[in-house]
């Protein structure tokens, strides 16, 4: 159920206009490690197999990209490359930590 209401909420927040968006917010380059690291801790823990793991991890990421892109037509949004940052050491570390947990 978690995994599904970020599956709306976090596209919902990343493609909101700049304008409509709260002030002060916190760091944002924290919030983008703890959304898409958090969506691919889920998403780990849902798949079956090494293989899954690895393909539900590059999904994530790839979405995470997605979303980057589509912010490029949002007003007040740009793409930012240290947001894919950002996204990918949340992945990577994600897939760190359901490397070290016991298979679900």
């Amino acid at each position: 159920m978690v995994f599904l209401i970020g599956l709306v909420a976090i596209p919902l927040g990343c493609l909101l206009p700049n304008s409509r968006l709260p002030h002060p917010l916190p760091n944002d380059k924290v919030l983008h490690f703890l959304c898409f690291g958090g969506m691919a801790l889920l998403a780990g823990r849902l798949a079956h197999g090494k293989v899954q793991m690895g393909l539900a991890l590059a999904a994530v990421f790839v979405a995470s990209w997605v979303i980057e892109l589509l912010q490029m037509w949002v007003p007040g949004r740009n793409f930012c490359w240290r947001d894919m940052a950002a996204n990918a050491a949340g992945v990577l570390c994600a897939g760190a930590c359901l490397a070290l947990l016991p298979p679900p």
